[in-house]
């Protein structure tokens, strides 16, 4: 897919105001420079009516430092929107003039619009989405129903982290607000019995906390998934003085968390969702994904992603797509499988320019590690293991990661990575040796065919890599001319 130009959204949130870059492929653009400043545009809003002079200034200074580093970048589209806080404030028009001042358009979304593209953010990172994202940001709370690759026209209510009040006064309020909310909107009745989709850096906080007090052995939010009966743990959890959580939230986050976890729980009580998955995906990605064209955002996200980001590292151009079609023969995966297949050869080269004993460690550290989005732990663990085996390890360093998959997944993954470093010693990774020769079951035998005359392709190394594949397989090694 055709690169896409670099894309600068500026969001100017009730809590923070940021800057992200995204360049790449026009269907999963990756972030190449992200930066955030709490100001806090939100905080008082409910007393005052107005935006806190401090706050202000504060945001407007990242403004000016923003519009220097995008031309310095020569980015040349950027998206500029503001949401809660300046959408709710009585000022919040000059605010606007004053940020136009700087050079910057800035369009400041209607309540229903940043529901809307809340659940935009989240289709864009989670296509199979089906049920409620709930966006929290500092000044609002929006709900919006996901399912079918659409969004719904959602809801918002006044009841972000800055304005919320922990305490049993403030939670009957919230619960109060929320019911009201709910009464005239169809979305109860739609959360009961599906996943709800937490979206919102105090939610990713909390996701963070879970992840340290239950030892998560792969600390990516993206996907996390909780039951929700974990709302109520982690309300009487961030209430605690507990000084390890420091580790994995800002003091900021953490001071909000206790109102995040509040409205959680609420939300739980009230929605009856069957898990709770974080997205780390919101509306700026929602307002890249709304613009994209029908047929673009029916790409696979993880697909697309790795053939961009193994493409780069191929020695000899990208061939994934070839090496996947070439071990295809041996395995009858289902879909889901198929796909997780398919990325893992698509980085099959991804660690080339590592040193050869790091090989490994790299590849592993790419699949679990990866910005990527449209997989969750356990797809992340299976690619780590395909990748493991494709550089010459069979087992993952930490035991604890098998426990996010089924043993005959990650069985099935070696043997991925066994034929694909078959593929890879056999054609030195180049595409047009893998056109020319095969690899097929045959009568409890895998068949290894090459062409006639070019039989020496099939070196000591390759055999050796064959009747390896054939042990994990339990078959024998065959081979043969064409």
């Amino acid at each position: 897919m055709q690169h896409a130009e670099p894309t600068g959204i500026i969001d100017i949130g009730s809590n923070s105001v940021r800057l992200v870059v995204y360049a790449g492929p026009a269907r999963i653009p990756t972030p190449i420079f992200n930066e955030k400043v709490l100001a806090g545009l939100g905080s008082g809003l409910d007393r005052s009516g107005t935006l806190p002079t401090e706050a202000r200034e504060k945001t407007l200074a990242a403004l000016r430092r923003f519009r220097l580093l995008l031309d310095h970048m020569k980015v040349k589209r950027t998206l500029v929107v503001a949401t809660a806080a300046v959408r709710d404030a009585a000022d919040g028009a000059d605010f606007v003039l004053e940020v136009e001042r700087i050079g910057l358009d800035c369009e400041v979304l209607s309540a229903g619009e940043e529901a809307e593209l809340a659940g935009e953010g989240v289709l864009s990172g989670i296509p199979e989405a089906d049920g409620i994202v709930g966006d929290l940001g500092g000044g609002s709370l929006e709900l919006v129903a996901v399912a079918d690759g659409r969004a719904d026209r959602g809801i918002s209510l006044p009841l972000g982290v800055l304005r919320l009040d922990s305490s049993s006064g403030g939670e009957r309020e919230a619960r109060k607000a929320v019911r009201a909310a709910l009464k005239k909107s169809p979305l109860k009745e739609q959360a009961r019995g599906r996943a709800f989709y937490m979206v919102g850096g105090s939610w990713r906080a909390l996701a963070r906390i879970d992840m340290l007090v239950t030892d998560f052995p792969l600390p990516i939010t993206q996907q996390y998934r909780m039951k929700p009966s974990r709302a109520k743990d982690l309300s009487k959890l961030v209430r605690a003085v507990d000084p390890r959580l420091l580790a994995v939230a800002a003091p900021q986050r953490l001071a909000a968390s206790p109102a995040a976890a509040m409205l959680l729980e609420l939300l739980v009580d009230e929605l009856e969702p069957s898990q709770l998955i974080v997205s780390t995906y919101g509306i700026r990605e929602g307002l890249l994904y709304s613009r994209l064209k029908p047929s673009i955002r029916k790409v696979d996200p993880l697909i697309e992603e790795a053939r961009d980001a193994g493409g780069g590292e191929h020695r000899f151009g990208q061939h994934g797509d070839l090496l996947d079609a070439w071990i295809a023969p041996l395995f009858d995966d289902e879909p889901a499988m198929r796909r997780l297949r398919l990325a893992s050869c698509l980085l099959a080269d991804v660690a080339w320019q590592a040193n050869p004993g790091f090989r490994a460690d790299r590849g592993i550290e790419i699949a679990l590690h990866g910005n990527w989005v449209a997989v969750n732990p356990s797809g992340r663990v299976i690619m780590a293991q395909a990748l493991s085996a494709n550089f010459g390890r069979d087992r993952l360093p930490d035991e604890r990661l098998a426990q996010l998959c089924k043993e005959d997944q990650l069985k099935r993954a070696q043997i991925w990575g066994s034929a694909m470093r078959l593929g890879q010693r056999l054609s030195g990774g180049v595409g047009s040796v893998l056109k020319r020769t095969s690899l097929r079951p045959v009568k409890g035998a895998i068949e290894l065919g090459v062409r006639r005359g070019e039989e020496a392709l099939v070196g000591d190394q390759v055999q050796r890599r064959l009747i390896r594949l054939a042990e994990l397989l339990g078959c024998e090694p065959v081979i043969a001319t064409m």
